[in-house]
């Protein structure tokens, strides 16, 4: 294997930290070429100090004198802005690109990657849930591979190796449950922000934690796993996996099943992502049966978890609703985390949104764009 060059797009965030743990546990493999972060310099500064990119960027314009002056005794470049975000990637000397901005976000850098010819290690799920046929239809294009990074298509994608001409008759994707699984709505109805943060299995950021605990991550889920495996909606399953030990499974036409285990850690397929086709050496945990004598696996409840049965609408629904649900989701998890609507209104605001919003059935990338900010705003007054 030769060395690989990683940009890492949101290097402040959880998925971006685990990254450069995994660069710095294979420091003769992989090196961290560009580093980019939204409004955190003071992080951004300390890694950019530590791994010595060939240059950084800070979101946060404001930001920009601050993290200039604390890497002025280096030689490492610095960038600013949501453009300098964007144009980072097309670098020469980028490998691959780590896509982890949370949300929306995070769609312009990875498609300018891609158009570029940078693969891509796929950690922002929302910009194949956004934009999806968009999205692998340049892929395609551009000949650029497009490496899942969330642990559930990861272990899909892992399934699969050696497995290409053989079709798929269904595809498992397994779920914590988050902190309320087994509860009803009623229960539901004063959940705190605190409580809804203490995720039982994974440490993830504030929005996608959230996300685990309404089960929204597990539908955004659903739809990237519909485009990065050109999966038809019903070969997609969601199942309850308490442990978070098997993180999914791949159902053959002969009903053979095959599944990834291993502990949580999202290291493991991020480290997988680098490295395809091959596995590199790490001393990270390994996995004990005796720690697990029993593994458990329950039905998803739609019902009392309303997020998940309009994931499916959305993706049944197809055009632009799912970047509907998206946004209007994003703004609800970000009004959850103020205290300004309860846990059981995010879905009652996603819902009212998607009925609200134009929908378009064949949406052009300006049409994404537009209909991003449309159900944003529909969501805010909500």
């Amino acid at each position: 294997m030769q060395k690989k060059r990683i940009a890492i797009i949101g290097s402040t965030g959880s998925i971006g930290t685990q990254a450069l743990e995994v660069i710095r546990e294979n420091p003769s493999l992989l090196q961290a070429e560009v580093l980019v972060a939204h409004s955190n310099a003071e992080l951004l500064v300390r890694q950019a100090l530590e791994v010595e990119p060939n240059a950084v960027v800070i979101g946060d314009e404001s930001k920009y004198s601050t993290v200039k002056q604390a890497l002025s005794g280096s030689d490492i470049k610095v960038y600013a802005g949501a453009k300098a975000v964007q144009q980072i990637v097309e670098m020469e000397t980028i490998d691959m690109v780590l896509a982890s901005i949370v949300g929306y976000a995070g769609l312009a850098s990875t498609l300018n990657a891609i158009r570029h010819g940078k693969q891509i290690a796929l950690a922002n799920k929302e910009t194949l849930v956004v934009a999806g046929d968009l999205v692998t239809r340049e892929a395609q294009k551009h000949g650029v591979n497009l490496y899942p990074v969330d642990s559930e298509h990861s272990a899909i994608f892992q399934c699969l190796v050696g497995e290409w001409n053989n079709p798929i008759e269904k595809i498992y994707l397994t779920a914590s449950g988050g902190p309320f699984r087994g509860k009803k709505r009623e229960e539901l109805a004063q959940v705190t922000r605190e409580q809804a943060l203490k995720h039982p299995n994974w440490s993830m950021g504030a929005k996608i934690t959230i996300d685990s605990a309404t089960l929204m991550n597990k539908g955004l889920e659903v739809i990237e796993a519909k485009w990065l495996f050109n999966l038809k909606d019903e070969q997609i399953d969601v199942i309850v996996h308490p442990q978070s030990i098997v993180h999914s499974l791949v159902q053959f036409q002969d009903g053979s099943m095959k599944a990834q285990w291993g502990l949580p850690d999202m290291k493991l397929p991020i480290q997988y992502a680098f490295g395809y086709p091959e596995r590199m050496p790490n001393q990270f945990p390994r996995f004990n049966f005796l720690n697990y004598p029993t593994l458990a696996f329950e039905p998803a409840d739609k019902e009392t978890f309303r997020n998940l049965a309009l994931a499916y609408s959305a993706m049944k629904t197809g055009g632009n609703m799912p970047c509907i649900m998206n946004a209007a989701n994003e703004v609800a998890v970000a009004a959850f985390l103020e205290n300004k609507i309860s846990f059981l209104e995010i879905s009652a605001l996603i819902e009212s949104t998607m009925t609200k919003c134009s929908f378009i059935a064949q949406p052009s990338y300006e049409d994404y764009i537009a209909t991003d900010q449309a159900a944003r705003q529909i969501a805010t007054e909500w």
